[in-house]
């Protein structure tokens, strides 16, 4: 298997049930989403964003472009939740789950270009 496959899957994996549990505002997520000062409705937001990166990533055999933008999309929301995380007071643990899913798209991204 390749190194973009690989990526690309652990990244699906990783965003999938994040998104679908925003999506449908489950009791956790919730609390996440209070504790970051968001509203229910602008997580499930963050949701439908997982969830479509998730999509493009993919579609990175067909569309790499594609994938490579949905990659750089997670990147950014997840800096924008380091940001919010922060805000709200947490430390770094609270920050690893989405700093090493955004590595996983760095490395997603460079896996991808440098394999075309």
């Amino acid at each position: 298997m390749s190194a973009p496959v690989v990526l690309g899957a652990l990244l699906v994996a990783a965003l999938v049930p994040l998104g679908v549990a925003k999506v449908l505002a489950l009791p956790a997520m919730r609390a996440r989403a209070e504790h970051v000062g968001f509203s229910p409705d602008a997580y499930r937001w963050i949701g439908a964003l997982e969830l479509s990166a998730a999509v493009g990533i993919c579609l990175g055999g067909v569309l790499p472009a594609l994938a490579v933008a949905a990659a750089a999309g997670v990147v950014a929301l997840l800096a924008g939740a380091c940001i919010a995380h922060l805000r709200a007071g947490d430390r770094w643990p609270a920050l690893l789950p989405a700093v090493v899913v955004a590595a996983l798209a760095v490395g997603f991204v460079v896996s991808l270009v440098g394999s075309s």
